[in-house]
């Protein structure tokens, strides 16, 4: 059954069916060949580079995990007053462990952007990920009914997370550097043997959903106070794999 996932207990979640934003359209056109965003321009790119981390590789970036976490913190705690936990200058939360993959764009030294993802079999104490919790009432101020669906729990099944484009990335380069971040994001995942992910889709990323060639659809009901609307979506990653 196309959209369904099943975990060792047998037990089956059925997800809508993804299909792509282009009708007739069966997969994503090559890297090289993926159009530009409105507004994105040749040179913008720059030097951009993309590493994703893990606690294995952690060593092999230098400080670049630490920028990261400092980056989180000026994004959702100094800009926009989230109530995350915070210690010498870096943002963490209880999701950032051996389990996450970290993936981070960076020119420079100044990050830019960054994205966690984590398995949807991950678990560390009472906590398994931010969607799941959020369903099963652990994680205000996330609504319980943020999914449509009961949140999977499957290893081919991966969460994104906290989502950011740093806010001093100007205007100019902003679509760039969301549009590389999906990229990177794509490419990770398949890496990691996933064929779906789920995530929370912030306002600044809603263009996930319409991207063409994209098989993405959204799983949940819109939530936040206005100007900062989120929602949960799905994302199918056969479609959006390089």
């Amino acid at each position: 059954m196309p959209g369904a996932f099943e975990h060792q207990t047998s037990k089956t979640w059925v997800f809508p069916d993804l299909e792509p934003v282009n009708p007739g359209e069966t997969a994503a056109p090559p890297a090289a060949a993926q159009p530009r965003p409105s507004g994105a321009q040749p040179g913008l790119e720059g030097h951009i580079r993309a590493s994703t981390i893990s606690f294995r590789t952690m060593s092999q970036s230098g400080d670049l995990m630490v920028r990261y976490l400092e980056a989180r913190k000026r994004h959702f705690i100094d800009a926009r007053h989230e109530d995350s936990s915070c210690a010498d200058g870096m943002e963490f939360d209880q999701y950032d462990t051996p389990a996450a993959r970290w993936i981070v764009l960076h020119e420079f030294g100044q990050v830019l952007a960054g994205v966690r993802l984590l398995p949807t079999i991950a678990h560390c104490g009472p906590c398994s990920y931010m969607l799941r919790d959020a369903q099963r009432g652990l994680l205000d101020p996330i609504p319980r009914d943020v999914l449509f669906l009961e949140a999977p729990v499957d290893r081919k099944v991966w969460e994104i997370s906290r989502p950011f484009v740093a806010d001093d990335v100007p205007a100019a380069r902003r679509s760039v550097v969301e549009t590389r971040l999906i990229g990177e994001i794509a490419e990770a995942a398949g890496e990691l043997a996933a064929t779906h992910l789920i995530g929370i889709v912030p306002p600044d990323f809603a263009h996930w959903l319409r991207w063409p060639g994209l098989a993405a659809v959204p799983v949940g009901r819109r939530f936040g106070p206005a100007g900062e609307r989120s929602q949960a979506a799905l994302i199918k990653v056969a479609r959006i794999r390089r």
